[in-house]
């Protein structure tokens, strides 16, 4: 998993750049990329190798509202990490999301598969419902 991380940032710096959405539903490596690898690597980074490493802490395991300070700072550090390439707002925006992701991380043991395929999940809904107005 520790590998995933700097393919994480490679595909991170490649793929942040602004895209017209009708790029990125008439592409379908940029469409796999964006609901799928980024996905799986994102995970793989958050809840496999940070959630984990906080969860390691008695700390960490606190819960607030049935959410762990593990998940809770890992899901701060993920839409932290969004502002870099979305604006303000829909950086914010995947907050609540990334927390359902390590909830239920954390509710099946730490197997990823139930994050990965939610993540994928919203992010082909997202990608899907994007207008494609100029």
């Amino acid at each position: 998993m520790l590998a995933a991380l700097p393919v994480w940032l490679g595909f991170s710096v490649l793929y942040d750049a602004p895209m017209h959405p009708a790029w990125i539903l008439a592409s379908p490596f940029l469409f796999l990329m964006l609901v799928v690898i980024r996905p799986v690597l994102e995970e793989m980074v958050f809840r496999g190798l940070l959630q984990s490493w906080l969860l390691e802490s008695s700390w960490g395991q606190n819960k607030k509202y049935g959410i762990s300070v593990a998940n809770g700072l890992t899901s701060l550090v993920f839409a932290g990490l969004h502002v870099l390439g979305h604006p303000p707002w829909m950086a914010a925006s995947v907050l609540l999301p990334s927390l359902v992701f390590g909830y239920f991380r954390e509710r099946y043991q730490g197997w990823l598969i139930p994050a990965i395929g939610l993540h994928c999940f919203y992010n082909a809904g997202y990608f899907a419902t994007i207008p494609l107005a100029p």
